[in-house]
């Protein structure tokens, strides 16, 4: 889910500065005449308005029938997840835009005609949300009320986020991407928080951006204008450091047998990473930075024997492995040539384990051929210390954008528990085959992918 809300997002800022830097080289409304019957339907400024929104509803459409099941993750991962972060990040993209504002920073607009702008977007997404949340009264994933759809919390968290683009997108795109990554954070937290179905937070997501789009589309109307700084708006000058924020998502390849202690796991295995990484850079080669990450990995079931006749094909499967990691420490880059550079870290942090269950899956030939599934116990890792370091290659687009192909090693080390099912307690043989109660085991892989890499 987080990956494809911020996906989604950083299309949406990406696609609308595209779109603004259309608008000031055609901003002498009256010289120039558009043939609007000529454009291609996609290069329709308001077909690339509602590119986001349009793809935020119609995942909520098909993940709806699904909600129940997406939430097993969270229950499986985080089930006693309580941090209200959500309550407060939803208002940090609006706080920036005053923030800077009142510290000189010239945007889109100035600050009155910003917050008529601004109070127009909450007067549409507020409309929109509490009719849908009150007429569809669908209860929420704790059960304390009915008005779960749409999120508000989301769909405020992206009214500000777009509020932030709106105003200083064109001046640096690290700022609507860090107002987006805060949106998507949001709508995380009521998943996390189990105070909204996944639905619930796409639909809140594509409110808020189209509330911000229609506000800004008539107050513009209004003046006349696309804003009182447009013409003569500039990329705000940075120092020229390296500086990055990126979205990440590649393989992750075992170089360890997670489980080969407890028995569980007698081969490696390939998984799949996603996550968010950015560094602040001193000057051109030196800098601190870190990552939040989350990677699964799939456990190879384990074939066992068996004296009984009647039972056939025996194995133990387990739940794949997922890591929710948090990491910090130095970075280093070195520019090969203009588009080309490379850069280095060591990192160190912490990684949370999610738990898992161990199933046996037999074929009882004496009472149905079908294959059963008997829930034997449930792996429980312990959080975790973690370190590594990794490479990167970025091939930069222009001074802003960039894609960067990464190889990152990990490891860690994670003591788990077992905790047996009461009629396996029972059942000595089936106790032993899984070893001890709990084991330590060296978590080590290596990760291999992209990253959407914007500068700032």
């Amino acid at each position: 889910m987080k990956k494809a809300v911020f996906f989604i997002s950083f299309c949406h800022c990406l696609l609308s500065n595209a779109q603004v830097k259309d608008s000031i080289n055609n901003s002498n409304f009256s010289t120039k005449k558009f043939d609007n019957s000529s454009k291609n339907f996609f290069e329709n400024p308001w077909v690339k308005r509602s590119i986001a929104p349009t793809i935020l509803f119609v995942a909520s459409a098909a993940t709806w029938d699904q909600r129940e099941n997406i939430r097993e993750y969270r229950n499986r991962y985080l089930p006693n997840f309580k941090v209200p972060y959500d309550d407060y990040l939803q208002y940090a993209p609006a706080a920036t835009v005053y923030g800077l504002k009142l510290a000189g920073v010239k945007g889109r607009n100035n600050i009155g005609r910003a917050t008529i702008s601004y109070a127009t977007s909450l007067a549409i997404m507020g409309v929109l949300v509490n009719a849908i949340k009150y007429t569809a009264k669908v209860e929420r994933p704790d059960g304390s009320k009915n008005n779960s759809f749409p999120s508000g919390h989301t769909a405020m968290a992206f009214t500000n986020a777009t509020f932030l683009h709106k105003e200083y997108g064109l001046a640096n795109p690290a700022y609507s991407i860090a107002g987006y990554s805060a949106a998507a954070s949001t709508g995380l937290g009521r998943s996390l928080n189990n105070r909204h179905w996944l639905p619930d937070i796409l639909t809140g997501a594509g409110i808020g951006i189209l509330s911000s789009e229609l506000a800004y589309f008539f107050i513009n109307k209004i003046y006349k204008n696309e804003g009182d700084n447009i013409g003569i708006l500039n990329r705000i000058e940075g120092n020229d450091n390296p500086s990055f924020l990126a979205l990440k998502s590649g393989a992750s390849i075992s170089t360890t047998k997670f489980l080969k202690q407890s028995g569980l796991s007698q081969s490696k295995t390939i998984g799949f990473e996603a996550g968010l990484e950015g560094a602040y850079f001193f000057n051109k080669h030196w800098g601190v930075g870190g990552e939040m990450s989350f990677n699964t990995f799939p456990v190879r079931a384990v074939s066992l024997p068996t004296d009984d006749p009647d039972i056939q094909n025996l194995s133990l499967t387990t739940e794949s492995i997922g890591l929710l990691n948090f990491s910090v420490g130095p970075y280093f880059a070195y520019d090969i040539n203009k588009d080309v550079q490379l850069k280095l870290k060591a990192n160190a942090g912490y990684s949370k384990a999610a738990t898992g269950k161990i199933y046996a899956e037999f074929n009882d030939m004496d009472e149905t051929p079908e294959k059963q599934n008997l829930h034997l116990a449930s792996y429980i890792p312990s959080n975790a210390f973690r370190f590594g370091t990794g490479i990167d290659l970025t091939y930069k687009f222009n001074s802003q954008i960039g894609l960067t192909g990464y190889a990152d090693f990990y490891r860690t080390s994670s003591k788990i528990t077992y905790e047996f099912e009461e009629p396996v307690l029972d059942e000595i043989e089936l106790a032993n085959e899984l070893n001890n109660s709990s084991s330590r085991e060296n978590i080590s892989y290596v990760s291999l992918g992209l990253k959407l890499t914007a500068y700032f």
